[in-house]
């Protein structure tokens, strides 16, 4: 017979979800993972395969943790810009595991909508509103989601790394001016000619 497992996946998951959010995903280690919990290395793998699985699951539970953040938004109007001043309080409050989600490094560069689909069920609630809210069709709620993301994305990315601190009324201020200014040329039809990339010339 198997060993009984001596602790719960969830149990696992939970404490190396701490490890990555106070040290940093580096900082996981099966040992590291063990002494946290109190043992051996060797519990964890009666439960999961390996650490990747564990890495795999610390990632998704870190998403759990940021939907937490974005269901806040659901009380405030507008709601979209309540939701990027929530990705903005995650950056600041849980920078490890913003840089975790957001700032992980990538073996090959990918297009928008792989980052769309790895963003989970909060992006694509994020387009619903904005298609309701300002009476968009889905591709100009896609575009206004995609660069109001892009700018915030930055802003966060600024606060994780401590490059650059702001105060929540400048944080609001620059959401308010990005959104505002991308919105104007959507409604306009001009936004896709503003935003295209020039051809070099040979």
């Amino acid at each position: 017979m198997p060993p009984k497992p001596k602790f719960t996946r969830q149990q696992i998951i939970d404490a190396a979800l701490e490890i990555a959010a106070e040290r940093g995903i580096r900082a996981l280690t099966s040992r590291e993972l063990g002494a946290a919990l109190g043992s051996s290395a060797r519990p964890i793998f009666t439960v999961f395969k390996n650490m990747e699985e564990v890495l795999r699951e610390v990632r998704n539970a870190a998403l759990a943790r940021f939907a937490e953040y974005a269901k806040k938004a659901e009380h405030f109007k507008p709601v979209f810009k309540q939701m990027g001043l929530q990705m903005i309080m995650f950056a600041a409050e849980q920078p490890k595991l913003y840089r975790l989600l957001y700032m992980s490094e990538k073996p090959e560069a990918t297009t928008f909508d792989d980052v769309f689909r790895n963003l989970g069920e909060v992006a694509v609630q994020c387009v619903e509103v904005i298609q309701q809210d300002y009476q968009l069709s889905y591709d100009d709620a896609m575009l206004l989601f995609r660069h109001s993301w892009i700018y915030t994305y930055g802003v966060g990315a600024l606060i994780a790394t401590g490059m650059c601190r702001f105060s929540q009324e400048d944080v609001q201020d620059m959401l308010s001016r990005e959104f505002v200014s991308m919105l104007t040329l959507i409604k306009s039809g001009r936004a896709n000619t503003c935003t295209t990339i020039p051809k070099e010339e040979n």
